[in-house]
């Protein structure tokens, strides 16, 4: 299925621990990828379906340096063919002693319309990467090429990012906590439920500025809980 505007746009405003819970709530406990974060905080809150790179150890014989200068390197083809809008995710194997990419190639990302990048490995030229428009997660920076470590093989396949299974056209969103990841046949109703519950979270955090006690409120065990939600959502025009 497709992601469609409205669905992005109420992903949007809501937060990964948001999306955590709701899923958790579904029985999905492990879809937040691990030891990725962003290269800065701050940036606009990241959504998009997935397009996949998958990578193996590299070999010598395999990955010199000339294999680059072929018109068909996986790498260099996911970078050309990731649809505007998505985001590329890649399986660097949880290893960040070399590369996953850098500054030229998620730039040229980047002008293409692709909404986000995604490695459970590192960057090079992470410090100019930070800076770009798009929003970019990694374990941390790594300046060797990645043809010394990895050897960048499948495109648009299932993969392992972060110990976290990716297919193609699973939805991620990413903040400044990190990147969540929505399987593609429940994106609209997990989208639905989150506006719902970031509403009452910041119904309970305006309660409890106020002095009221998180007992009986966060969760809403006391009855009159949800009446005053109600009553506050009216106030506020939602």
């Amino acid at each position: 299925m497709t992601l469609c505007d409205s669905t992005r746009d109420k992903l949007r405003k809501v937060s990964t621990p948001t999306i955590a819970t709701c899923l958790f709530k579904k029985g999905l406990k492990n879809q937040f990828i691990q030891d990725v974060r962003p290269l800065k905080l701050g940036k606009p809150t990241m959504v998009g379906e997935a397009f996949t790179l998958r990578c193996i150890p590299a070999r010598e014989d395999r990955n010199p340096i000339t294999v680059f200068r072929n018109s068909d390197h996986p790498q260099r083809v996911a970078v050309e063919e990731c649809p505007p809008g998505h985001i590329l995710v890649i399986d660097s194997r949880k290893d960040a002693r070399a590369a996953s990419g850098g500054d030229i190639l998620v730039t040229r990302l980047m002008v293409r319309g692709v909404a986000g990048i995604v490695t459970d490995g590192g960057f090079r030229d992470s410090s100019n990467i930070a800076n770009l428009a798009i929003p970019s997660y990694h374990n941390r920076p790594a300046a060797p090429t990645n043809l010394t470590l990895h050897e960048a093989l499948d495109i648009n396949v299932p993969i392992a990012c972060g110990d976290v299974a990716v297919f193609p056209g699973d939805v991620l969103v990413g903040d400044d906590d990190g990147v969540m990841v929505i399987p593609a046949g429940i994106v609209d109703e997990v989208a639905d439920e989150c506006i719902e519950m970031t509403l009452f979270e910041n119904f309970v955090l305006e309660k409890v500025q106020e002095g009221r006690s998180v007992i009986g409120l966060y969760p809403p065990t006391n009855d009159n809980t949800l009446i005053d939600f109600e009553a506050w959502k009216t106030t506020k025009g939602n």
